[in-house]
């Protein structure tokens, strides 16, 4: 049986899980009978909520095909531009990768990302332009945008002879051209095993074993699992190993108590693995990503690909507000470590480091998003934590000395009517634009370079400013001299003076000030946000105000009170809107903003002092 290994990428949303349900189904995978859920890849809670896929995941399929049985190795990978690490790290255990392009949207920033991975890794792509059924898509067109990227990107003549498809990954059909009867994906598979070469490792099978180790996890029987393409020899269960570090120094050494094989949707234990197949292995309690796992007598380790630095920091903290304790039982300061350094191991993107005062933890990532899902993902583990506003990770040129800060590619689709609006606000915030040009359907689409700076807050007031309708994608592309200050949050905020429960009376005297945040009835503290100001200065008010009652007038007396409904942020939102001296209180059934010095005193001393 003949072996491929091959990922799947492409920009966020342009189809990748739903084409590799299809390929599952088609494969034979599954009974007649048998129920299957769609984006059968997305297991996370999180990845079926948001509708993105987060993490990494291999699976397999055995396909008959004219040559005879193949196995077929699939990594579906994340699309959104903050899960980048995860691609990156892959893209070294497959040898070949299939470019999915959406044939309405065409190139998007994401696209040129990992396909300028893919590229430098000398994989030769498979382009596959999806969704070719919809209304507005343009194939040809999206070709020839795919080909100009191929060749902007420095692809060799080799690469820029890729051979491309036309999908329907929702419908289950691709053709070789548009004219072809659609039936199913039997072109792919068929394409994958003509056009992907084996795994050169197979020549390898005799030698001592190795396998860099590219994801990592837990499991409540097995322990650590570390999943990676066997590189050389052969894994059985009982086999004597060692772990080493990128720099060849020897970490530990244990034997391999299960050797688990990705097939279908299930991981399933075998007893020998071979060169050229990804597996994971239990059995070591240390070794971690990008470890080298090697029999005893090997003394190099196996070079694993550098990742991109992190961009955009927050610092998490102890939750010391007066509600603090109430809804998580996770609220020690030695449990936050633990779990945000267990994070940073799994996340090669991630990185955690403590503050000089020892009492809060810097967290860097690639963006709002990815930070955004980790700390939801501790909430619902039961932790209570403060998040800091994000600020972007700085680098010294070396040369000069001189700061720089990431700059970002942005593309936005948006109606014709919105796109003055968006060019002018973020033109204010010190991005260029680069191109604009219509994209069908009434929309234009605007390309910008942006720092990074510019856009942490941005996406609540794009929306708004394009009534909803526009799209913005970006993701990281180089670093640049730092552009001076810009202009962040226009409106103050409205500031509880006191502790206690909100009464609905106070904030219906309270509207005319601005936008609440929360409605009657709601535990608030002095310090906490209740509200954004219509005014660009910070105002402390009293939310919990009750009617004077006398004994002619009664509460119910009156007609009753009708408060508009409060606009409630979500995490990402909330980490987003605030501002340098203020925090995200993030609770498992709550999330609140305060000040960072609660006292109104204290706070104005401070002002003063700054």
């Amino acid at each position: 049986m003949s072996l491929r290994n091959i990922a799947i990428i492409a920009h966020v949303d342009h189809g990748k899980t739903t084409l590799v349900d299809q390929l599952l189904a088609q494969s034979g995978l599954f009974r007649a009978n048998e129920a299957t859920v769609e984006r059968a890849m997305d297991s996370n809670d999180q990845e079926r909520e948001r509708g993105i896929t987060i993490l990494a995941k291999a699976t397999s399929v055995l396909w008959k095909g004219a040559t005879g049985e193949t196995r077929i190795n699939i990594i579906d990978t994340p699309g959104h531009a903050d899960f980048g690490g995860e691609v990156e790290r892959i893209l070294g255990m497959v040898d070949g990768c299939l470019l999915l392009v959406d044939a309405e949207e065409g190139v998007m920033p994401q696209t040129k990302f990992v396909l300028g991975k893919a590229l430098k890794l000398g994989l030769r792509p498979i382009v596959v332009l999806n969704k070719v059924d919809r209304p507005h898509a343009d194939p040809d067109r999206v070709v020839n945008d795919v080909f100009d990227l191929f060749a902007n990107i420095g692809a060799t003549d080799d690469q820029l002879d890729f051979p491309h498809l036309y999908a329907s990954g929702k419908q289950g059909w691709a053709v070789a051209a548009m004219g072809d009867e659609q039936k199913d994906l039997s072109v792919i598979f068929e394409k994958i095993v003509e056009h992907v070469p084996a795994p050169k490792a197979e020549a390898l099978v005799d030698a001592p074993f190795q396998l860099l180790s590219v994801l990592i996890e837990s499991d409540p029987f097995l322990g650590r699992l570390l999943t990676g393409r066997v590189e050389s020899g052969r894994a059985t269960p009982g086999l004597a190993i060692k772990a080493m570090g990128p720099d060849g120094v020897e970490i530990e050494r244990g034997r391999i108590t299960k050797i688990l094989a990705f097939r279908g949707l299930r991981r399933q234990p075998v007893e020998v693995a071979e060169a050229g197949d990804i597996v994971a292995i239990a059995g070591l309690s240390k070794a971690t990503v990008a470890d080298t796992l090697a029999a005893p007598e090997v003394t190099e380790a196996l070079p694993a690909q550098p990742i991109d630095p992190p961009t955009i920091a927050i610092t998490v903290s102890v939750n010391d507000s007066p509600l603090a304790g109430r809804d998580g039982d996770k609220v020690q300061s030695r449990v936050i470590r633990e779990r945000l350094l267990r994070e940073a191991e799994s996340n090669v993107a991630v990185r955690v480091a403590e503050t000089a005062e020892k009492d809060a933890y810097e967290v860097s990532g690639r963006g709002e998003l990815q930070l955004g899902v980790l700390i939801e993902t501790m909430r619902r583990e039961g932790f209570e934590v403060s998040i800091s506003r994000p600020r972007v990770v700085f680098q010294t040129d070396p040369d000069t000395g001189a700061r720089l800060e990431p700059i970002e590619d942005v593309v936005i689709d948006v109606d014709d009517d919105y796109s003055g609006v968006v060019i002018e606000k973020l033109s204010a915030r010190k991005a260029e634009l680069k191109d604009m040009g219509p994209s069908g359907a009434g929309k234009t689409r605007l390309s910008f370079q942006s720092p990074s700076r510019s856009l942490i807050g941005y996406q609540g007031e794009f929306l708004t400013d394009t009534r909803g309708s526009g799209v913005l994608n970006r993701v990281f592309s180089h670093y640049e001299p730092y552009k001076g200050a810009i202009e962040g949050r226009r409106n103050g905020v409205l500031v509880s003076n006191s502790d206690g429960e909100t009464a609905s009376y106070a904030l219906w005297n309270l509207e005319e000030r601005g936008t609440m945040f929360v409605g009657g009835g709601e535990k608030a503290y002095q310090g906490m946000i209740i509200g954004e100001n219509s005014r660009p200065d910070d105002l402390d008010v009293n939310p919990m105000k009750a009617k004077q009652l006398t004994n002619v007038r009664a509460s119910g007396k009156d007609e009753a009170i009708r408060l508009t409904p409060p606009r409630r942020l979500t995490l990402e939102q909330a980490i987003a809107y605030i501002e340098e001296d203020e925090l995200v209180e993030v609770t498992p059934k709550a999330i609140r903003l305060r000040k960072q010095v609660l006292n109104p005193s204290f706070r104005k001393k401070r002002v003063r002092e700054a």
